[in-house]
């Protein structure tokens, strides 16, 4: 078991802030850091799995917690719908990080790889999908479809977590009706209440690397503050081209940890 920084060689920790950095970029922009970001963690020789998943949120918290506040300087979106929508995701973290400890992630995983597709497919061919807000709801029914959803994916980031972000901005998206940016900008403020559900969960563990997760931390906050800006100024056509790249490489990650689980002998 990993307990500080003396267990760790510097050529690691030079990676770990290179991963931090561009998770929180990636994040920032389209959410789906976590690919880059979890596997480095777990290549810490020594480190448990919960340490790495706990370490992993507290680097994550830093980096979606400034990209959230640089969106909201520059895009100000609606807080009426994002912060009811962060309060649901946070209590439905808490209860996937309960229900991780007890259900086995390959359950989930072949149903969210199809639903992955299915977004993939749909966005690539709908080329003119979030380009403008265009709300397909309002008023009560506007507020608690944005809570189910905030409920809903705060769940899947408690229970299994990776591209959380990617999936917020699906939603916001193809079933709320925003643009890319707008949609990016409230995704962050929503990931930032379940990275700190889950991390509730994690803490009386006292599974957290505290040294690690703070350098983790202001490499993310770094690549999320570039990254919010890069995505302000470039526009929702440049989020859709990353949040395509970014889900098929979910898919790929993934479906090969189905068939790794389900077909690999």
């Amino acid at each position: 078991m990993v307990s500080g920084f003396e267990d760790i060689q510097l050529a690691t920790m030079v990676l770990i802030i290179v991963a931090g950095f561009a998770a929180g970029w990636i994040d920032a922009v389209v959410g789906g850091g976590g690919l880059i970001q979890l596997p480095v963690m777990l290549m810490i020789p020594g480190i448990t799995p919960v340490q790495a998943l706990a370490t992993n949120k507290m680097g994550s918290i830093f980096g979606t917690t400034t990209s959230a506040v640089t969106y909201y300087r520059r895009v100000r979106p609606d807080l009426r719908t994002a912060l009811p929508m962060a309060a649901v995701a946070f209590g439905g973290s808490l209860g996937g990080a309960f229900l991780a400890a007890n259900l086995p992630q390959s359950v989930f995983k072949p149903i969210i790889v199809a639903a992955l597709i299915a977004v993939a497919l749909f966005t690539a061919f709908k080329s003119n999908v979030g380009e403008l807000t265009e709300l397909k709801h309002s008023g009560h029914r506007h507020y608690v479809l944005a809570a189910l959803i905030g409920g809903v994916i705060g769940f899947y980031d408690g229970l299994i977590g990776p591209g959380t972000g990617s999936f917020l901005v699906i939603a916001l998206v193809t079933l709320m009706g925003y643009a890319f940016l707008e949609a990016s900008a409230k995704a962050k403020i929503v990931n930032m209440a379940t990275n700190a559900g889950a991390l509730v969960f994690f803490l009386p563990h006292g599974s957290l690397l505290w040294g690690v997760g703070l350098v983790l931390g202001l490499a993310n906050m770094a690549g999320g503050y570039l990254g919010a800006r890069t995505a302000v100024e470039k526009g929702s056509t440049f989020i859709r081209v990353v949040f395509l790249v970014v889900v098929a490489a979910l898919i790929i990650k993934l479906g090969a940890d189905v068939w790794n689980e389900n077909f690999a002998h």
